[in-house]
C-alpha cells in the first residue's frame, strides 16, 4: 500500500477560509511567496488560484467573487462547489495564524518535492543508460534545487543594504593588507586586492609561457597563506609530474635532477623537507583526462563538505574539458563550459582559475603580446570571466628571433586585460625556469621579505 504524501488538508482549509473572510490576510501570502502548486489538494489549488487572480487584478476576494471566478473558469465543481466554499468560511476564526498556516503548507510542499526528486533519482539510477557521473550530477542538482528554492529572492530596503555595505566597509578598513585570497605575489595582490571569492579568472598564454607553472605556484602560495583546501584539476599532466614541479619549486632543486635522479645527500634532505611542507598543505589533485564539468562540480562539492571551505580551484586547462555532446559546435560547447565554471565559482564561494589557450594570431604580430581577441574558441569566455590575465615572456621571443643566450631567470609580464571590479594593467614577476618558480620581482633567493607578515 502506497504511503500518502506529506500534507495538511485542515491547515489548507483554514488558510483558504481565512483568506475569504479576512481579505487583508492575502498580503502574508505574497510576503511568503505562496504559490497554488504548494497546496496538496487539487481543489485547494484552484480556489487559491482564483483568490490570487482576483487579488492581483484589484477585485474583492469575497465568497461571491470567488464563486463567480471558479464558475467562469469551469472549475467550480472541481473545487468542491458552493457548499464547500461556505464550509471553508465557517472554519475561519482569526487571521492571526495565517503566517503559521502558510509556513506549514510550504514545508509540506517542500517535503513532497524532496520525495518526488528522490523517486526520479531512483528511476534514473535503475533505468538510465547514461554514464554514472551524469546520473550522480543530476541527482545532486535535483536535491540542491529543492533546498535552494525554499524561498525566492525578496526586495530589500535601501536602508538595510546601506547598513550592510557600510558594515562591510568598516570591516575592510580594519583589515590590514589585502582582503581577498592572498597569492603571495604582492604586486598582483595590490592590483586585485587578492583573488575574490566567486570570481572566474582566465589565465591565458601561448605554449611555453609558463601558465601551468604560474597556476601551480599560485595554488601553492594560496595553500600556504590561506585557510581551506585547494583543488587542482590537471587534464594534461599527471599528478606525479605536478608534484615533482611543486617539490622542485619548493626546494629549489632543479627539476631535471628530479627526472634523472642525480641528487646528492644534501639535496635529498632538501627534497624531504620540501615534501613535508607540501604534505601539510591541503592541496588535492585530480588528473582525470577529458573530465566533464559535472564531474568537477561533484568532486568540489565533496571536497567542500569535508573541509567547509575551498580557497581556490585551478583547472588546467579549459579547452580540454569534455562537453555534454549536445552543442552544435565546439565553440558553443566551450561557451557553455565557461558559463558553468562561473557558476562553479559562485556555488563553491571561491575563485576559480581556468587556464586557456590562445590562438596563433599572437605569433603573427611583431610584438607577440596577447590581447582579448586572441582567446581561442572565446565564445563567452571573455564575457563570463571576472578577470582575464595574460602571461608574456619577452625573453622567449628574443632568444628565438635573435639567438640570444638562454637566461636562468627572466622577467614575465602578467597583464590584467580585463578586471570586472578593479583596475587593469601589468605587473612583473621573476621566473626561475630550472625550478619552475615565480618570484616577486624585487625578491632574491627563496621567499624574501613577507609583505603580509605585519
Amino acid at each position: 500500500m502506497a504511503l500518502e504524501l506529506p500534507n495538511s488538508a485542515r491547515i489548507e482549509q483554514s488558510l483558504l477560509g481565512s483568506l475569504m473572510v479576512y481579505p487583508q490576510a492575502y498580503r502574508s501570502c505574497t510576503d511568503q511567496d505562496l504559490s497554488p502548486e504548494e497546496f496538496f489538494a487539487p481543489g485547494h489549488q484552484k480556489i487559491y488560484s482564483a483568490i490570487m487572480d482576483l487579488a492581483e487584478s484589484g477585485h474583492p476576494t469575497d465568497l461571491n467573487s470567488i464563486h463567480q471566478r471558479l464558475y467562469d473558469k469551469g472549475e467550480l465543481e472541481a473545487a468542491g462547489g458552493l457548499n464547500y466554499l461556505l464550509s471553508l468560511m465557517d472554519g475561519a476564526i482569526s487571521n492571526a495564524s495565517v503566517p503559521s498556516y502558510i509556513e506549514t503548507i510550504k514545508n509540506k510542499a517542500q517535503l513532497r518535492a524532496l520525495i518526488e526528486a528522490s523517486e526520479k533519482i531512483s528511476m534514473e539510477a535503475s533505468a538510465s543508460s547514461d554514464e554514472i557521473d551524469s546520473i550522480l550530477d543530476h541527482a545532486e542538482r535535483s536535491i540542491m534545487d529543492v533546498t535552494r528554492h525554499r524561498r525566492g529572492a525578496e526586495f530589500e530596503s535601501s536602508q538595510m543594504i546601506i547598513e550592510r555595505v557600510l558594515e562591510e566597509i568598516r570591516s575592510l578598513r580594519d583589515t590590514k593588507g589585502v582582503t581577498g585570497i592572498k597569492t603571495g605575489y604582492y604586486s598582483l595582490d595590490n592590483m586585485t586586492n587578492g583573488l575574490q571569492r566567486g570570481d572566474l579568472i582566465i589565465l591565458a598564454a601561448r605554449p611555453a609561457m609558463g601558465k601551468s607553472a604560474f597556476a601551480l605556484n599560485v595554488a601553492n602560495e594560496v595553500a600556504k597563506r590561506n585557510p581551506g583546501c585547494i583543488a587542482i584539476f590537471s587534464l594534461e599532466m599527471p599528478s606525479d609530474s605536478l608534484i615533482k614541479r611543486l617539490i622542485s619549486s619548493e626546494s629549489l632543486i632543479q627539476s631535471d635532477k628530479l627526472r634523472s635522479g642525480k641528487i646528492d645527500n644534501e639535496e635529498m634532505s632538501k627534497l624531504y623537507e620540501a615534501g613535508n611542507r607540501l604534505a601539510e598543505r591541503n592541496i588535492f589533485i585530480d588528473d582525470t583526462s577529458s573530465i566533464r564539468v559535472s564531474q568537477i562540480f561533484s568532486k568540489c562539492r565533496k571536497l567542500k563538505s569535508e573541509f567547509d571551505t575551498i580557497s581556490l580551484i585551478v583547472i588546467d586547462y579549459l579547452q580540454l574539458i569534455s562537453g555534454n555532446g549536445r552543442s552544435d559546435s565546439r565553440q558553443q560547447e566551450v561557451s557553455e563550459i565557461s558559463r558553468n565554471l562561473k557558476i562553479l565559482a559562485k556555488e563553491m564561494d571561491c575563485p576559480v582559475i581556468a587556464l586557456s589557450q590562445l590562438s596563433r594570431k599572437v605569433e603573427e604580430r611583431t610584438d607577440h603580446e596577447p590581447m582579448l581577441s586572441d582567446l581561442r574558441e572565446s565564445g563567452s569566455i571573455e564575457q563570463d570571466a571576472d578577470i582575464v590575465m595574460f602571461l608574456y615572456r619577452a625573453a622567449y621571443y628574443e632568444k628565438h628571433e635573435h639567438a640570444q643566450e638562454d637566461r636562468e631567470e627572466e622577467v614575465v609580464s602578467v597583464n590584467l586585460a580585463k578586471h570586472r571590479n578593479g583596475a587593469i594593467g601589468k605587473v612583473e614577476l621573476a621566473f626561475r625556469k630550472s625550478v619552475s618558480k615565480f618570484l616577486n620581482i624585487d625578491q632574491s633567493g627563496i621567499g624574501g621579505d613577507d609583505v603580509y607578515a605585519a
